[in-house]
């Protein structure tokens, strides 16, 4: 049985679920794929995509028992074993695909703007970053302004700064979250869950 409290804690979590998609490409170490899912839970990204091509899969909802088990219950996964097809999939769904590179040509966060209501945030392999293929199809690519002697972060944090940046930028406004029948519909699946 559902307590108030419960539903009263559900329903406010899913009033602020943004129209968000996190996809991660052939991340290597489940451990890094449980941070990020995480931290897109805290900043009410519903929707995680895995994408396949090269690393070995895993299920999403089998990792991170330890840190990050919470999460993956309160998440939804969407596996895919080819790049194309999930963007393909992403862009027919509306969606702005935004990746993160390290590129000097590319749109610096500090003067980004992310005002499309329907965004998806691609995040590469560990190593190789994002493959040329997802580079090719991206809408946009973004950068974080890095000044010290090392050029990288590590995954799970590239992904928070990101998803923070995008939350404070939409600052909870209507047009970036879930509308009233979604907020409905997931209200009663967590209620289950």
């Amino acid at each position: 049985m559902l307590t108030e409290k419960r539903q009263g804690k559900i329903n406010r979590v899913v009033a602020f679920r943004q129209q968000g998609v996190i996809v991660l490409e052939d991340v290597h170490d489940p451990h890094n794929a449980a941070a990020v899912f995480r931290t897109a839970e805290v900043f009410g990204f519903q929707k995680v995509y895995l994408i396949f091509g090269k690393e070995t899969p895993f299920n999403p909802k089998k990792i991170g028992k330890s840190s990050s088990s919470s999460a993956n219950k309160w998440l939804d996964y969407k596996i895919y074993r080819s790049t194309k097809k999930c963007f393909l999939d992403l862009k027919k769904d509306g969606y702005e695909i935004i990746g993160t590179v390290i590129d000097d040509k590319a749109e610096t966060m500090f003067k980004s703007k992310i005002d499309h209501p329907k965004i998806a945030l691609v995040f590469g392999n560990e190593h190789q970053g994002l493959s040329a293929q997802a580079t090719d199809l991206l809408d946009r690519k973004i950068t974080i302004p890095m000044f010290g002697m090392v050029q990288s972060l590590n995954l799970s944090v590239t992904a928070g700064i990101f998803m923070f940046e995008v939350t404070r930028q939409r600052n909870g406004k209507k047009r970036y979250l879930l509308d009233r029948i979604a907020k409905e519909e997931l209200a009663s699946d967590f209620a289950r869950r």
